[in-house]
């Protein structure tokens, strides 16, 4: 039942329609949700470390239940391993994209902007799998379902640096 619970990231990989999309929708949510929860609470400082433990936790648990998950639900495809409800490894991507953001100083509808900028470059190319995210799809049991998520979400993160630091001036 944890299983379950945790790869479809709280029922979200269970919606029929897109539900890689909701995965990331809920990561993207729940890290927005806590920074703000530890911006009011005067603890910005925690929002990486946090969100860091939640990456790794993410990951060890796709790892290390994806051959269950396969043999549950089965693959999506021959190429791939990753069943479709399984969306732990879109909410380890989605995190993978934010983590060490220079976040801190935005605010409003700059923070929003980011957040949203994050989410659709994700999606997008979670969807279009650049290389090496096809190939290390193939890969055997949870490394194929998590790491084409994690080059996904670290191709989102450079990108992501690069714009919210030139926009910060350097």
């Amino acid at each position: 039942m944890i299983r379950r619970v945790v790869l479809t990231f709280f029922g979200l990989g269970l919606i029929p329609l897109a539900p890689g999309t909701w995965g990331s929708a809920g990561a993207l949510a729940g890290a927005l949700l806590l920074r703000e929860a530890l911006v009011r609470g005067g603890r910005p400082g925690w929002f990486a470390p946090i969100l860091g433990l939640l990456w790794v936790a993410a990951c060890a648990a796709c790892v290390g239940w994806g051959r269950w998950a396969i043999d549950r639900w089965g693959a999506r495809s021959r190429k791939g391993h990753d069943p479709g409800c399984v969306v732990l490894d879109e909410a380890a991507g989605q995190w993978a994209a934010l983590l060490g953001l220079p976040l801190a100083s935005l605010s409003g509808p700059a923070i929003i902007g980011a957040y949203v900028g994050a989410f659709v470059l994700f999606r997008v190319l979670d969807i279009l799998k650049p290389p090496p995210a096809r190939r290390l799809e193939r890969l055997p049991d949870g490394w194929g379902v998590l790491l084409d998520d994690l080059v996904c979400g670290l191709y989102v993160n450079v990108i992501g640096q690069i714009v919210l630091r030139a926009g910060a001036g350097g």
